[in-house]
């Protein structure tokens, strides 16, 4: 029930009881400005400053219309906010008269004890209540914490990351009093989570504010899911085993396989950065952006991928945005006026990762359909079944456009542009012929690709989404235990097919992989969407799966169970696809009476059934959580818990998981524990 009570100088706005605006002439509820706005870039970081920003007056407020689904109000001519509320979801739409305003500011109705989860992958912590969260695209280097690695990675260049940099921001958050609120906005956003007011501030009037209210989380974010557009299912073949990170020639790749599946290892897929050859970089080993096979170290790849898919393996592989400059398809596309420009016209070339590259400008119709039909004709047509499509961060805002928009209020949309490239370039393949090179029938609902970066609308254009860059270790802020904030903030934020680099990816510094860190990460892997290992951005420096036998037992126990699961894979899929559910979520969706439950950051529900407490310290045998109030079975014991604080032994290879004793899949988790095989 919604509640709009006027007064001679204001009104209050309420919804099922909850104030959601209070507006008075010494205390407006909406503020508007003139600013400049100054963004710094260095590589893929960027440093954003408001300056001189100039208030415009709202006059008096007036009701144009107030109906009994529908109120206009009128803030002085100036500003139009039209009301709605319908199916327990209120939304304030906004139109602004003068179109020189850039500077926009609301306040939100907050409750002091509440807790506050999504704005997308948040790493340092999953709550962020009492916490001012900028929303910017941006590459998360390292640098988030308050260790030796931030002071090394951010000597003042200001290429290091803060502990809110992330690929993928949203204006998306969900209370734990069972609302949640979505800014229909592109441009740079600022939540300031009070105590009690929530502050929105945006570099642009939003078009909308929406927000859902009701009286059960599960209800909540069925809701969410739906006002954001859900993801479409991976393909069956996601689930049948591990996607080896993989490279360096087609012998290398075979060597690796099958040394994996000697060991006993479920193996489903191959990925393989390097299919488009390598170069080594500042960064260590990276692919070379010229997006086709490199004949000489994958020669006859078509006929390898097919060899390999007759064994159950498929290959994917790996693209991005940029077009290396020293590149055939960089020469083709500068030649045709395809890439992003500088305001003098020239290609706007950036440094990625050591080497210059320029952007393929995804606002070009003509570029969008080129860049396209490579992806069709150089990876789908040679028998690729998915890739990771990397990047989409790093658009400048003086970057000149081909559709003349202000690379400012474009940046933050340019990975939904991205994903949505990659999606239509797979729709199209689909339909283009009954069959493909291989002699299979083209199916876009076969095909996975992954991004990192995004922003409000990508859980409509990517079956897939990787948590970005992780260093190789334990960090909190940085390593493994920072996947865990990101999946459970990612699931508040529409995003349900979500995994990690096994293992992480920057050996900065004098970092590098431990078999331990690697051995903890599969383990983890084994309770998520997708299993996918990387060697890391220096390979020679990291513990790999195949380093020795141990490592290659712990990849074939994490890597069958992880096959084994297939059927409840499939369960948790369908959940998300019929009720909005992410696969990895907070216990307290279904435990909302048990507090104690949000001051444990670093567990998680994956379903309904299972909860997973990962081991986070590299030297730790054991490891303390909370089991919410319902019977548990311990999975490698079939020892039964109640609810309540816990610590329990976890030697590799046996992390600490449990299963709800009621799970109708219950059989299938004691099958598990009596078939896996021992390590």
């Amino acid at each position: 029930m919604i509640s709009f009570e006027t007064a001679r100088d204001g009104f209050i706005l309420t919804v099922e009881g909850r104030r959601v605006l209070r507006h008075t002439h010494r205390s407006p509820c909406v503020e508007l400005a003139t600013a400049e706005h100054r963004v710094r870039q260095n590589r893929g970081a960027f440093a954003l400053k408001t300056r001189r920003a100039v208030p415009k007056k709202l006059g008096p407020f007036s009701l144009r219309y107030r109906g009994a689904d529908r109120t206009v109000v009128d803030f002085g001519g100036l500003l139009l906010m039209t009301v709605t509320y319908e199916k327990g979801v209120l939304r304030m739409s906004f139109s602004c008269a003068d179109p020189g305003i850039n500077h926009f500011r609301i306040r939100l109705g907050a409750h002091p004890k509440e807790r506050i989860y999504g704005c997308g992958e948040q790493c340092s912590r999953p709550d962020l209540k009492g916490r001012k969260v900028p929303l910017w695209v941006e590459e998360r280097d390292p640098g988030r914490g308050r260790d030796l690695i931030a002071l090394a990675t951010r000597p003042g260049g200001g290429a290091g990351g803060n502990w809110h940099t992330t690929c993928f921001p949203a204006p998306i958050y969900v209370s734990s009093m069972n609302y949640w609120a979505v800014v229909d906005t592109a441009a740079h956003t600022t939540f300031g989570f009070g105590k009690t007011l929530t502050a929105v501030e945006c570099w642009g009037v939003p078009t909308s504010i929406a927000m859902g209210f009701g009286r059960e989380m599960p209800k909540i974010m069925s809701a969410l899911s739906s006002e954001l557009g859900r993801q479409s299912a991976p393909p069956d073949w996601v689930y049948d085993g591990a996607w080896l990170g993989v490279q360096g020639g087609m012998d290398a790749i075979l060597g690796k396989v099958d040394a994996a599946l000697k060991a006993g290892a479920a193996v489903g897929a191959v990925w393989v950065r390097d299919w488009c050859g390598a170069r080594e970089s500042s960064r260590g080993r990276e692919p070379v952006w010229n997006w086709s096979y490199d004949r000489s170290l994958y020669p006859g790849l078509g006929e390898g991928i097919r060899s390999l898919r007759d064994r159950g393996i498929r290959f994917l592989g790996y693209i991005n945005p940029f077009l290396a400059a020293d590149g055939e398809q960089y020469k083709e596309a500068s030649s045709r006026g395809y890439c992003v420009k500088k305001p003098d016209g020239s290609d706007y070339l950036v440094e990625a990762t050591g080497f210059p590259a320029a952007m393929i400008d995804l606002t070009h119709p003509h570029a969008r359909r080129w860049y396209k039909n490579i992806i069709r004709t150089e990876m789908l047509d040679l028998g690729i079944s998915g890739w990771m499509a990397d990047s989409g961060e790093y658009l400048p805002a003086d970057a000149v456009l081909h559709s003349g928009e202000d690379a400012k209020l474009a940046h933050n949309r340019w990975p939904v542009l991205w994903a949505a490239l990659n999606r239509e370039a797979i729709a199209e393949w689909s339909v283009a012929g009954s069959e493909g090179p291989d002699g299979r029938p083209r199916s876009a609902k076969d095909i996975v690709f992954f991004v990192r970066s995004g922003w409000l609308g990508t859980s409509r254009e990517a079956n897939g989404v990787w948590a970005g860059d992780q260093l190789v270790n334990f960090s909190r802020s940085e390593g493994l235990p920072s996947v865990i904030p990101a999946s459970l903030s990612m699931g508040f934020s529409g995003i349900a097919f979500w995994h990690s680099d096994v293992g992480g990816y920057k050996a900065v510094a004098w970092l590098k992989r431990s078999p331990r860190c690697l051995a903890r990460w599969m383990e983890i892997a084994a309770f998520t969407p997708v299993f996918r290992t990387h060697e890391g951005d220096r390979p020679d420096r990291n513990a790999q799966f195949w380093s020795d036998p141990t490592m290659l037992a712990l990849l074939a126990r994490s890597s069958e169970i992880y096959g084994a699961l297939k059927p409840y894979h499939r369960v948790v899929t369908e959940e998300y696809r019929l009720l909005g559910l992410p696969p990895i979520r907070h216990p307290f969706i279904h435990y909302e009476n048990d507090g104690k439950l949000h001051e444990h950051p670093f567990q998680y529900l994956y379903g309904r059934d299972i909860l997973v407490a990962p081991v986070l310290d590299e030297k730790s045998g054991s490891t303390s959580l909370r089991l919410p109030e319902d019977e548990w079975v311990h999975m490698w014991s079939s020892r039964h818990f109640s609810g309540g604080d816990l610590s329990i032994e976890t030697p590799f290879g046996y992390p600490a998981v449990f299963y709800r004793a009621a799970s109708p899949h219950a059989s299938l988790f004691d099958a598990i524990r009596r078939t896996a095989r021992k390590v």
